[in-house]
């Protein structure tokens, strides 16, 4: 949300998390895209800790490595547009009166103090026109996004200190959205389930926007974890288990794997049925579609990626699970399979996809 550079440069997507850095380049012209570039380098545990830089210096080198590492093409160009921490960001829609726009600057700046949980002065705060789908009410819905400048500024010093300039920063869950909504409007309310390595994201897509995010601690990390305290294996050894047998599985040591993820496959199944509901019973809006039940959940990120999953979800929240395909706005085609880089992969670079597809498909509604 946050813009640095009014021109559109060729850019490439940085996604920055707790335990890794990961990169997406694309080549082509709009409709004509293709993945140029990626990467993934480790990042040291205490470097970053829930989305808070704690060594500037320690991740700008990390990122000048990964520069050098990438795959395929060579990145050129020194404009990226990154991720910020959803843990640490405040995202909602309000509803303003129809104004012109220098009225409506002010308008929201006024009403954001009413709803950000921060003094307004210690905050970077961006806002943009949400798009309806029904346009024949008498206000706007505007989608404002606001993050403290502590969190924010060490992210511009680590990029710019590497040799790169952000050209934009972003909310990580406003970059998975554009990955995987198809031409990012769905008609319907949607829920991703973005499974990350230390943290699970709840996203309600409608329309044109997000509109609301949760942020819960279940993670794929987790679940190895309680693999390996459940069945006393080493930690390597319990992410081997998850990944051959996941949680759909007849084999002996299977049903073991899957009786160890009961209690954090539960909570998950019991906290997206808590934020369902919450959506469901405070959000009514003219604007989107008559339906305002969410009738479909997407899987994204790594965690995506646990065989059984998506089956097990379904069954018990009986609603459509599908794995979302971070494809589905880069490949009129899209393969199982990119060049180098698996899809079962490509879901762990769902954030960075976004990042890297925001220049190419970016409407002129921020203000």
């Amino acid at each position: 949300m946050l813009e640095f550079f009014t021109l559109k440069p060729k850019t490439f997507g940085l996604d920055i998390s707790d335990l890794s850095l990961k990169m997406i380049q694309l080549g082509g012209k709009k409709n004509f895209l293709r993945l140029a570039s990626f990467g993934e380098t480790e990042i040291k545990e205490g470097i970053v800790q829930e989305g808070e830089i704690k060594d500037q210096d320690a991740l700008s080198k990390i990122i000048k490595e990964s520069l050098r590492n990438v795959r395929g093409e060579r990145i050129s160009t020194k404009y990226v547009v990154a991720s910020l921490p959803e843990d640490k960001a405040f995202l909602k829609v309000i509803q303003l009166p129809r104004m012109g726009e220098e009225d409506l600057k002010s308008a929201i700046l006024f009403e954001a103090e009413n709803y950000i949980p921060f003094p307004i002065e210690e905050v970077y705060l961006d806002f943009q026109i949400v798009k309806p789908i029904v346009d024949h009410l008498d206000h706007f819905d505007v989608l404002i996004a606001a993050l403290p400048k502590k969190i924010i500024d060490p992210y511009v010093f680590s990029i710019k200190k590497a040799g790169l300039f952000p050209v934009a920063l972003e909310i990580e869950s406003q970059a998975v959205a554009r990955a995987i909504i198809k031409k990012e409007v769905s008609l319907k309310p949607v829920l991703i389930v973005d499974l990350g390595a230390v943290r699970t994201n709840l996203i309600v897509h409608s329309g044109y926007s997000l509109r609301v995010t949760f942020l819960n601690p279940i993670s794929a990390k987790g679940f190895t974890e309680m693999i390996s305290k459940t069945l006393g294996v080493s930690f390597a050894q319990a992410e081997k288990l998850k990944l051959k047998y996941g949680i759909d599985s007849t084999q002996q040591e299977g049903k073991k794997v899957f009786e160890a993820l009961i209690p954090p496959l539960t909570d998950l199944m019991e906290q997206i049925k808590k934020y369902l509901n919450y959506y469901q019973t405070h959000t009514f809006h003219e604007h989107l579609s008559e339906s305002q039940g969410v009738e479909q959940i997407l899987l994204s990120g790594g965690g995506a990626n646990l065989k059984g999953l998506k089956q097990f979800l379904s069954k018990e929240l009986k609603m459509r699970v599908e794995t979302g395909n971070p494809w589905v706005n880069i490949l009129s085609d899209v393969p199982r399979e990119i060049p180098s880089l698996s899809f079962e992969k490509s879901l762990e670079y769902t954030t960075a996809i976004g990042l890297a597809l925001r220049q190419e498909t970016i409407k002129n509604d921020s203000i």
